[in-house]
């Protein structure tokens, strides 16, 4: 994967750059019509987190998400992986699809994983999960990576039809360009290989062009994996700029901070319509790996969901030639 090329005016090659007023990218007339639609087709299947903890303050799921939403359960560093059972329990008989994280590095070992897979799939009819190495500085057990773990073939054995692997646009703070670039080559050579149908789910970022730039450049790199983005839901510019710092991305983190030149600025909740608009109209390209979408809340779900479900809706109204929107999210 290639290096960041040296910004100038804060574009870089590839960068998606808003179009003037009333024009496409390409200089023609805009088409709101076809705009819309490529947004709506954007979001209409998107996928969303939650946490064990944040489980415990929501009554009900249906309150918040339409039937079959894909529910992503993050596991956090530490905690035991019984909570992440129940709660795959629990939305699955509330009528979602659970997609559990498993984290390589906080496996202690092979028995370990196949009683959770069992669990998963026996007591949650769970077949699809997210699979990432996992916040840990050394494994807790005989697993280093996604690939140690995926060789098991315990997978396959236990049903999970679809797994998704990590993608970091913007770089990881504990490995270089090449390893991750290696790891996504081997990860496509395993996926050719097996039975299960693979996916990429990206680190959440707030800079559309880091995005298109690191998807151009893994289909240099031969990626035949669909890619889903990872993408900031509704939660004030305070607590995005708390999780961008543990993540450590780059480019998202400047724009983060040139918005966040005013305190009343920082508790703000920006919407991402900027970079939706921007994915939805690189999507256009018939070589684009992007398949889809999944939304980090941080605690903001019901605040993301009313968004979202409106914006499918089509209650949104554009601005700035297309490249921005505003959603009417009110309930009712």
């Amino acid at each position: 994967m290639p290096e960041p090329r040296p910004e100038d005016d804060g574009t870089r090659a590839g960068a998606v750059i808003a179009p003037p007023p009333g024009e496409t990218p390409s200089g023609g007339a805009w088409d709101e019509a076809a705009a819309r639609h490529r947004i709506i087709d954007f979001l209409s299947a998107f996928s969303i987190e939650t946490t064990p903890r944040e489980a415990a303050r929501i009554a009900d799921y249906r309150d918040h998400l339409r039937p079959r939403t894909v529910v992503y359960i993050a596991h956090v560093p530490g905690s035991a992986y019984d909570g992440v059972i129940e709660l795959a329990k629990r939305l699955r008989g509330e009528g979602f699809h659970p997609v559990p994280h498993l984290a390589a590095r906080s496996l202690t070992h092979r028995e370990r994983l196949a009683e959770y897979l069992a669990r998963l799939s026996g007591e949650a009819d769970v077949e699809q999960i997210l699979f990432i190495a996992g916040d840990y500085r050394s494994p807790v057990g005989p697993f280093e990576s996604t690939l140690d773990v995926l060789e098991t073939g315990l997978f396959e054995r236990y049903g999970i039809g679809k797994i998704g692997v990590a993608g970091h646009p913007e770089g990881n703070r504990a490995m270089g360009r090449s390893v991750l670039r290696d790891a996504l080559v081997r990860k496509n050579a395993y996926a050719a290989r097996s039975a299960a149908e693979f996916y990429i789910v990206t680190q959440f970022g707030f800079d559309a062009s880091a995005i298109v730039t690191w998807e151009r450049s893994i289909r240099e790199d031969a990626n035949l994996l669909p890619v889903h983005v990872g993408m900031p839901g509704l939660a004030s510019l305070r607590t995005l700029i708390k999780y961008a710092l543990g993540c450590g991305i780059g480019p998202s983190m400047r724009l983060l901070t040139q918005n966040a030149s005013s305190m009343a600025n920082v508790v703000a909740i920006p919407a991402p319509d900027q970079m939706i608009a921007a994915l939805a109209q690189h999507r256009a390209d018939p070589e684009c790996a992007i398949a889809g979408v999944h939304f980090f809340p941080f605690g903001g779900l019901r605040h993301t969901a009313q968004w979202l479900h409106a914006t499918i809706d089509g209650k949104f109204t554009f601005r700035e030639g297309g490249a921005r929107f505003d959603v009417d999210a009110t309930p009712g």
